[in-house]
């Protein structure tokens, strides 16, 4: 019984560090689906939308039929009153001409009930008025999507860059430890004869530096995640798993070079290889918008016409009780003069559709520059790549050269901590200069009004995991002499 608790008990602790790294890290997509739906701009701009939609069907009444049921009680002592109320139930015998009984009737209730329908004939200006506000629910409708687009955007740029803080730590400690190793090297070199004390203080301080770094580095990674973990919605930060590392420079090169292999070219009108950018059609909605606004002020000086219905009961004691009068009719209205109201009103409607129409223009133009110079940036963070990697490369083989050497006695402590430190700074900024691809990559597809989620292919994709950045700080270690 012993041996079967004590073979439980060695395969729970086996099991524990599986369970431990069972999470395994949040994918891109998963982040941007997360974001969609509960990112807090996302979930603003869809409420507000919903509401434009709401009232937009407030015109409708003008426009559709209306139906009401009514019911009410009246006691008066009115002579005209009481005599109509008699009258109206239908109750009126030749006492109730009694002159004496007109001039001062007795208290007469009356209980009422009524169905009432209206029908709108012709009203321009509601039906102007709903196309009015249905573009305008449309427009807001765009908006809310092109939130969507930039908070997607931005999840693309939070996310990397939170890997990238992860990896910069990663690197930093690989470089640490490094630097503690060569520091106790050169000690045990001092106490030999082999250095001198400076050599021995050149390294305490390039330790110091690199630990300083690090402190840096693992503040500034805490505050990326918790950023992204807000940009997704998360009122509170929990447990976040990230990839190890960025996507490979290969990786992102060939994702770049498909992305404007059709040479995209965007067009005057904020459109680009068929995408057109929602903020755009914001903008183009909302001119129509206030194109049939002016159309609607101008409507509310034209006659309207409505049609009504009534059937009405009156009863002393029942509610829908007694025989029913119906009632049916036609009004007809025309609004001559209402004090110049008309007027200013079509003149203010007039102002908003000119500046509505500038304003699409501008969101036009604005998205032509965005797109070019989102274009131009792919461009030059590429060639930025290029040149980072080009130095990362260089500089840890001058580093191994270098370390090369001090082993054979032919350089001092101080060109190899120069090398050394040449070397992780080359590192970081090659890792820097990848992200900065990943990012022009979302903020071109967001200017020409594609969608920045592509970037999600990169979750399958190869990535500079932690045991590159391992391989990398041993690279970084000191030689022994």
């Amino acid at each position: 019984m012993r041996t079967i608790y004590y073979t439980l008990v060695a395969a729970a602790a086996l099991a524990l560090p599986g369970l431990a790294t069972a999470q395994s890290p949040l994918r891109l997509a998963d982040a941007l689906a997360e974001a969609d739906r509960r990112a807090f701009g996302n979930r603003q701009a869809a409420a507000n939308a919903s509401s434009d939609r709401a009232r937009a069907a407030l015109p409708l009444k003008g426009i559709l039929p209306s139906a009401r049921v009514e019911g009410g009680f009246v006691r008066t002592t009115d002579p005209i009153g009481a005599f109509g109320t008699t009258l109206r139930q239908r109750a009126v015998t030749p006492a109730a001409f009694d002159p004496a009984r007109l001039n001062d009737p007795a208290p007469v209730n009356n209980v009422t009930g009524g169905l009432v329908l209206e029908v709108p004939v012709f009203n321009a200006d509601a039906l102007t008025g709903w196309r009015a506000a249905r573009s305008a629910a449309n427009a807001s409708a765009a908006m809310a999507d092109w939130t969507t687009m930039t908070t997607r955007a931005m999840v693309v740029k939070a996310y990397y860059g939170a890997v990238l803080a992860q990896e910069k730590v990663a690197m930093l400690t690989q470089a640490q430890r490094a630097a503690t190793a060569a520091v106790k090297q050169v000690e045990s070199m001092v106490r030999q004869g082999l250095v001198t004390k400076a050599d021995q203080l050149q390294a305490s301080v390039r330790a110091g530096d690199v630990a300083a770094q690090l402190l840096s580095a693992s503040n500034d990674a805490t505050t990326a995640r918790q950023q992204f973990a807000m940009l997704l919605g998360r009122s509170e930060s929990g447990p976040l798993v990230l990839p190890a590392g960025l996507p490979t420079d290969s990786v992102v090169r060939a994702f770049a070079e498909q992305d404007t292999a059709a040479a995209h070219t965007p067009a005057a009108e904020g459109q680009s290889a068929g995408h057109l950018r929602d903020d755009v059609r914001a903008a183009q909605l909302g001119a129509q918008a206030a194109s049939a606004d002016r159309k609607r002020a101008a409507a509310t000086m034209l006659p309207r016409l409505n049609g009504f219905a009534r059937y009405d009961y009156n009863s002393p004691t029942t509610l829908y009780a007694g025989k029913p009068n119906w009632t049916v009719g036609v009004m007809g209205s025309w609004s001559l003069f209402g004090g110049g109201s008309e007027l200013a009103d079509v003149a203010g409607a007039d102002a908003r559709a000119r500046g509505a129409r500038a304003g699409e223009e501008a969101a036009r133009a604005n998205a032509r520059v965005e797109a070019d110079a989102a274009a131009r940036l792919v461009t030059l963070a590429l060639r930025r790549l290029e040149l980072a990697a080009q130095a990362s490369a260089q500089s840890t083989e001058a580093h191994r050269l270098v370390a090369k050497r001090y082993a054979g006695g032919l350089a001092t402590v101080a060109e190899l901590l120069g090398a050394e430190t040449a070397a992780t700074g080359a590192s970081l900024a090659h890792a820097a200069a990848r992200f900065d691809v990943i990012d022009a990559l979302a903020q071109y597809r967001k200017a020409i009004g594609a969608d920045p989620g592509a970037l999600a292919r990169f979750d399958t994709q190869p990535t500079t995991s932690s045991t590159d950045a391992a391989s990398a700080g041993a690279n970084n270690e000191e030689p022994t002499r």
